[in-house]
């Protein structure tokens, strides 16, 4: 009834307006006669004369039908639009503004679980909780998974405005006095789509490299009748392995590989954590040299160039990383698998003769070069620095070391190369006046680390068009990606020694000063403990050409020596030791009065590795609200792979890590849940 009364109205307001109309009309001819105009003003005032008594007529006679006429269309109407949104394929809902559902229509009832009783919301889909219906914004959006369907839900709210009609309210009885505003709810099921989605994801290709890490070195150490057969079956194990995975491989070069693949079977090789790296170390067949290999693997490039590409990064980070692993670079994450294998020397200096020639024309075209190592530095980082500068100096170009914290141990060391007689007092200087030197004419040379955020000035490398980067650890993703020379050997003892490989090529007249040589000598010592780890033939004809330059070995060992203060905190943090699994030792050094106590932490590490039966020490130092881990080996277990899942690096005997908030209790206990995880999984 109200209704058919809001339509009368309008249609009576509708013949009101045409009445007005023909009154003026009438009026206008009226006037005309009055001002004598008489044809003008007779015609245009029976116009109006017609036009009002033909409205009056056809209101009187045809009212009542066309208000039927109208009213029948707007039930009409009305009834298609209820009908339409009930039977809309579609599930929608209306819900108020306590998440109560209001109304539905016929495709939202069909839903399982749907339960007229339980009209919340949240109890059919607990997803969608109170907090995220849209209070404060107009709309929002969720994805769920409901009855093995999954959905996107769209949450619309809608204002009600009392003075309009709402055919909503007229749907069920809605309290307007308590719901200021309503919610409209629309599911959309993305099942197949995200199906189709899925399988396009699972159907791009990726490419991979394989390289065998050490091909010339192991057909050598096999006798000559077994070679031709060796490199065969490395070359059937490697095409079997990828043709089961139904990859297209084609080998490019003797000891290169590469191939590509569906997406959704590199998950398959990472599920199995590429067990062709294992199954090619296994092969025996005469050689006295394990097989190792490197992969490197592309995905979800932006083009196929791009995949490519990201491939090549990926076997560069696998091989900077000392082989026998697999790298997988996808976007912005990079995982690893393998490495487990012992770092083997590289009998050929080739390498460290291209690098030293590529080094020396980068530095010819510029004017001065700045060096720096990481925080903190040590003796390798002084002694691979002072190596570089003295190059620098015979080429006739300005050195800079930066060199911020002086540790105790270093500390000698120091003194006496600003003592030297001959030396430069301004070569040592810090970060501000680094960044002032910085120009296009200057060289950056980092070394003994190679993560950005590690060394002395990671401002300066942002600046700088000319970095170097010489370094003896392993690589990760985060390493220095822009270096214009690049030289990571993971299996050198340290940076000394590459330095000195360096020192050789890059100019015959290159002979390191007498404190230099001690220093650089130190170097050598402190990251070998005295000879005794990661040693190879080119680390002892690196110390004999030290020797031969001036070094004073048993004064080296005088500067080397501790006082009774860190003898005391060394044994103090021995004594803490507890054995974990029966083969990894776990240690606690103090920091309270103890100067360097990291350092300290790291020589008690090694001390730790002289109990029988131990693989592996770890042991903790709290300096400054950060948990330094230091983490070192036999060679058997390696500790850089463990470090590396909490975000720190290095070697695979020597590594470590700093972790943030949290006690050395709690540090320890990650280490150890991370240590027998990566064991069970056979990782480590």
């Amino acid at each position: 009834m109200e209704q058919k009364n809001r339509i009368a109205d309008k249609l009576q307001n509708t013949f009101i307006a045409f009445m007005v109309i023909g009154c003026l009309v009438l009026g206008c001819g009226i006037g005309f006669i009055v001002w004598d105009i008489y044809v003008p003003g007779i015609i245009t005032a029976s116009l109006g004369a017609v036009l009002l008594l033909t409205t009056i007529i056809y209101y009187r006679v045809t009212k009542k039908q066309i208000l039927k006429d109208m009213l029948d269309f707007s039930m009409a109407y009305k009834h298609v639009q209820n009908d339409f949104i009930y039977n809309l394929e579609i599930p929608y809902a209306i819900l108020d503004k306590r998440g109560k559902m209001i109304w539905c229509n016929g495709s939202f009832k069909e839903l399982k679980n749907y339960n007229a009783a339980v009209n919340g919301v949240e109890n059919l889909f607990p997803d969608i909780t109170m907090d995220k219906l849209p209070v404060k914004q107009s709309q929002i959006t969720e994805y769920i998974t409901y009855d093995e369907s999954y959905y996107r839900i769209k949450v619309k709210k809608i204002e009600l405005n009392r003075n309009n009609d709402k055919d909503v309210a007229d749907m069920h009885e809605v309290d307007e006095k308590t719901n200021e505003y309503i919610m409209a709810l629309y599911l959309f099921d993305e099942t197949r789509l995200r199906t189709y989605s899925k399988e396009n994801q699972e159907q791009k290709l990726v490419c991979g490299i394989v390289y065998i890490d050490n091909y010339d070195d192991v057909l050598d150490s096999t006798d000559e009748e077994k070679k031709t057969m060796l490199a065969a079956v490395i070359e059937r194990d490697i095409t079997r392995y990828f043709g089961g995975y139904d990859a297209i491989l084609n080998r490019i070069e003797n000891d290169r590989f590469m191939f590509v693949m569906q997406k959704k079977n590199l998950k398959s090789l990472m599920d199995n954590k590429f067990s062709l790296l294992d199954e090619v170390r296994e092969l025996n067949m005469g050689n006295s040299i394990e097989v190792t290999l490197s992969i490197g693997v592309g995905a979800e490039g932006a083009t196929y160039a791009q995949t490519q590409e990201w491939a090549r990064n990926a076997i560069d980070l696998a091989l900077g990383r000392g082989g026998d692993q697999a790298v997988i670079k996808e976007k912005d994450n990079i995982s690893y698998y393998g490495g487990r294998a012992k770092q083997v020397q590289k009998n050929t200096r080739v390498r460290a003769r291209v690098k030293a020639h590529a080094l020396r024309q980068l530095l010819e075209t510029k004017d001065k070069v700045i060096i720096m190592g990481h925080k903190t530095g040590d003796m390798d980082s002084l002694g691979a620095a002072v190596g570089v500068s003295r190059a620098v100096r015979v080429l006739g170009k300005k050195p800079y070391i930066i060199f911020n914290e002086v540790t105790k141990s270093v500390r000698p060391f120091l003194d006496n190369l600003k003592n030297e007689q001959g030396s430069e007092p301004d070569m040592f200087i810090g970060n501000d006046k680094a960044l002032q030197l910085m120009d296009d004419k200057t060289a950056v040379v980092v070394v003994d680390v190679n993560k950005a955020e590690m060394t002395e000035c990671p401002e300066l490398l942002e600046r700088s068009k000319a970095t170097v980067l010489l370094d003896h650890h392993r690589q990760s993703k985060d390493s220095i990606e822009d270096a214009v020379l690049s030289y990571v050997e993971p299996f050198a003892s340290s940076t000394v020694e590459m330095v000195i490989d360096i020192l050789i090529y890059i100019d015959e007249k290159v002979r390191p000063s007498h404190e230099e040589a001690n220093t650089m000598y130190a170097g050598l010592m402190v990251d070998t403990n005295n000879f005794v780890s990661r040693t190879t033939a080119r680390t002892f004809e690196a110390a004999a050409y030290l020797k031969n330059c001036g070094a004073d070995i048993t004064n080296v060992r005088k500067l080397l020596s501790d006082d009774l203060d860190t003898v005391l905190a060394k044994a103090k943090a021995v004594e803490t030791t507890e054995l974990f699994d029966r083969e990894y030792a776990f240690a606690v050094c103090s920091s309270d009065d103890v100067p360097d106590p990291t350092v300290i932490g790291a020589q008690a590490a090694n001390e730790l590795l002289e109990i029988a039966g131990v693989k592996a020490s770890f042991v903790f130092t709290d300096v400054d609200d950060r948990i330094f881990v230091s983490a070192r080996s036999m060679g058997d277990i390696n500790v850089q792979l463990v470090m590396e899942k909490f975000g720190g690096g290095g070697h695979s005997t020597m590594a470590g890590a700093q972790l943030k908030d949290m006690s050395v209790e709690a540090a320890m206990a990650n280490v150890k849940m991370e240590l027998r995880r990566m064991k069970n999984e056979g990782e480590i």
